[in-house]
């Protein structure tokens, strides 16, 4: 197997803004892996909040470059398995190598992974498409440029319930509110009330990530559910979430990729969480993963290739947020 490496810097259509950070391009790491004629693809983006740069990933991936270049024909469970002890401090670079393995594998049986997991694409869920933090007039103006069923909001500044009332004026969309960590106690609680008002469906990630005694009274006190993001990031998470939210949104950069992403997610259906993937401003690289998880999933936000200038590669596409899958197996994707 041969382990192929290419970076990129993904331009945005706008710039991006959230509670903490605002960005107008986002550095991805593409990973190649082929064997016997066949090429699997995997994505991960950088992240200054988990202190991740596509150089570390590279550095780290090229560290492992012989050991990986020497597995074949495993499953993907006993690949990650095999890989993890080395790359468990930079869950990002393996993520991308997960997603291309998991691709190359399902290629090579022949089928898409969804096929190849045997789940039933019939009900998947509708992404959002997410309003980055901006003045109002611009929040408004990105939800006319994109009319969209469900919109997921980013919020974490003083004016947050005008912010909201106002774009409520311009659409009758399900809304999702994303704080990014960016609320306290009280605020969560009050605000709820005001949201539940307007059409929300709920909060993600209102408090700060290990602030576990704040989030056990928001879950007693909040009228609107509360999903975790910052403080669901590994499988040993999931549990941990279980008696202070209502649901969980995991991302595959932060678990390390599609294998461990589909555990937690059977964790959290078993212990009744409301279950959820994000993306991270992926190209369709990416994205395409995500797509083949919808079966198993109550929501998504898998809207980063929706965010692009221009994307990288071919895959799935989206059409007023339902998800339409490649023709090609695997995970659908061409590099363009």
């Amino acid at each position: 197997m041969q382990l192929i490496i290419r970076t990129y810097n993904l331009k945005l259509k706008h710039t991006f803004t959230i509670s903490r950070k605002s960005i107008d391009v986002q550095p991805s790491l593409i990973v190649e892996l082929q064997s016997d004629g066949f090429s699997g693809f995997g994505e991960a983006t950088s992240n200054p909040y988990y202190h991740i740069t596509v150089p570390m990933m590279v550095q780290d991936l090229e560290k492992i470059r012989t050991l990986i270049e020497t597995i074949t024909d495993e499953t993907p469970a006993v690949f990650w398995l095999k890989i993890h002890p080395y790359l468990k401090e930079n869950t990002f670079a393996l993520c991308a190598l997960d997603i291309a393995y998991n691709d190359l594998y399902a290629r090579k049986k022949g089928k898409k992974l969804y096929e190849l997991w045997q789940y039933n694409p019939q009900n998947n869920p509708v992404t959002d498409y997410t309003i980055g933090i901006a003045s109002v007039e611009k929040m408004v103006e990105k939800m006319k440029e994109l009319p969209w069923p469900i919109y997921k909001i980013k919020l974490g500044t003083p004016q947050d319930i005008a912010i909201v009332t106002e774009l409520r004026k311009h659409t009758n969309a399900i809304f999702r509110i994303d704080a990014n960590c960016g609320w306290n106690v009280d605020e969560t609680i009050t605000n709820a009330i005001a949201l539940q008002k307007l059409g929300v469906e709920f909060l993600e990630q209102p408090l700060k990530a290990d602030d576990w005694h704040a989030h056990a009274e928001v879950f007693k006190h909040s009228v609107l559910p509360i999903i975790a993001d910052e403080s669901c990031i590994i499988e040993t998470d999931v549990a941990k979430c279980h008696p202070c939210f209502h649901g969980v949104n995991i991302k595959l950069a932060k678990c390390g990729g599609l294998t461990p992403a589909k555990r937690m997610i059977e964790e959290a259906k078993k212990l009744g969480l409301k279950t959820m993937v994000g993306c991270m401003t992926e190209s369709t690289v990416g994205i395409s993963a995500i797509a083949h998880l919808l079966p198993q999933l109550d929501y998504v936000d898998m809207d980063g290739s929706l965010l692009l200038a221009q994307d990288i590669a071919s895959g799935i596409t989206i059409d007023y947020g339902k998800i339409r899958y490649a023709t090609e197996n695997g995970t659908g994707v061409k590099l363009l």
